[in-house]
């Protein structure tokens, strides 16, 4: 094992793929000489050549779309945009085409491409740079949706889109690239599908993806050492597909649900979490389930609204409190 950032897990992933198969290209903007804004390319220009890593021109829509059509043809694109918030101008692509193409051509031509990108609210960077989308990309059927919470979780899943024949969309958060983790020294390949228990727990679930996962896990210890209430913490890395049987199996244990979300509430992730829950887990609930999440605003510029905006760890604490009455 080797502890490494974040980071450092996608670049590792995206050199290893591109070594294993010649059809591997990357596209981005300044991914190629400039290594990425995030250095998730970095040294990888050099390495294979601006054949394979190619800097494109500031055109979601239009870079999106070329290496969906390369795909048709064999080559397994890995598209970088820069920001989720700019991957509103290629999704007519990703959804109209990439999405559909199997389906509409009966299984006659695949989309075999990775879209990553990173989202999530950083520090002060306004509503326009501060887009929480994966409940965009979640509604749309043909389409896989994953979120890392770790550079493990990072680099097997990268690795994973990049063989699969689906299209893949990584939903990667901007303040986890210097996160710290461990990394196996020999390749690994994280399943695409299910979701992984980050803490044991008896009394509540806290379902989390991605940097909330971590604020689930603060919200685990706090309340273990204030409260006794133990909490168990699901790792909901697969957004689409959701892990059902995940979600089932943890309600069924606990009786009791929080789901945690940076992004706003209305029809998100949390929403569908809790429809799973009552479809399935109706009657093994000892209280009704519970959101936390963003307030329902754009997410102010000024630093003490945007905090106010956003939920965090003790927001947690206090509806599981809630729900045991103390």
């Amino acid at each position: 094992m080797a502890e490494i950032m974040f980071w450092e897990a996608v670049r590792r992933a995206h050199d290893e793929e591109l070594a294993n198969d010649p059809l591997v290209i990357v596209m981005g903007e300044d991914i190629g000489v400039a290594g990425g804004t995030y250095k998730a390319t970095q040294g990888l220009y050099d390495k294979y050549g601006e054949a394979r890593v190619i800097d494109t021109p500031i055109s979601e829509n239009g870079f999106t779309g070329l290496g969906i059509g390369a795909s048709f043809l064999g080559v397994r694109p890995i598209i970088e945009i820069m920001s989720v918030n700019f991957a509103w101008l290629a999704m007519d692509q990703m959804f109209n085409t990439a999405a559909k193409v199997r389906y509409m051509s009966g299984g006659q031509l695949e989309a075999p491409i990775v879209v990553r990108s990173p989202g999530g609210t950083a520090h002060q960077l306004g509503s326009q740079h501060s887009a929480r989308m994966e409940k965009v990309f979640m509604g749309i059927a043909g389409l896989r949706v994953v979120t890392p919470s770790n550079p493990c979780q990072a680099y097997g899943l990268l690795k994973s889109a990049v063989r699969c024949n689906d299209p893949v969309f990584i939903n990667e958060h901007e303040l986890m690239y210097n996160m710290k983790g461990e990394v196996p020294d020999g390749e690994i390949f994280h399943p695409l599908e299910g979701s992984e228990v980050a803490r044991q727990g008896r009394d509540v679930t806290l379902f989390g993806y991605n940097i909330s996962v971590h604020w689930c896990l603060q919200a685990a210890e706090q309340l273990s050492k204030e409260h006794g209430i133990e909490a168990e913490v699901i790792d909901l890395y697969s957004l689409s597909p959701l892990d059902r049987e995940g979600i089932r199996n943890s309600v069924s244990k606990t009786h009791r649900a929080v789901i945690l979300e940076e992004a706003e509430p209305a029809v998100g992730v949390g929403a569908e979490v809790m429809a799973i829950i009552n479809e399935e887990c109706f009657f093994e609930l000892d209280a009704a389930p519970l959101r936390v999440s963003a307030l329902n605003v754009p997410i102010p510029y000024n630093h003490g609204l945007e905090k106010a905006a956003l939920p965090n760890a003790a927001d947690v604490v206090t509806a599981v409190r809630g729900m045991f009455g103390v």
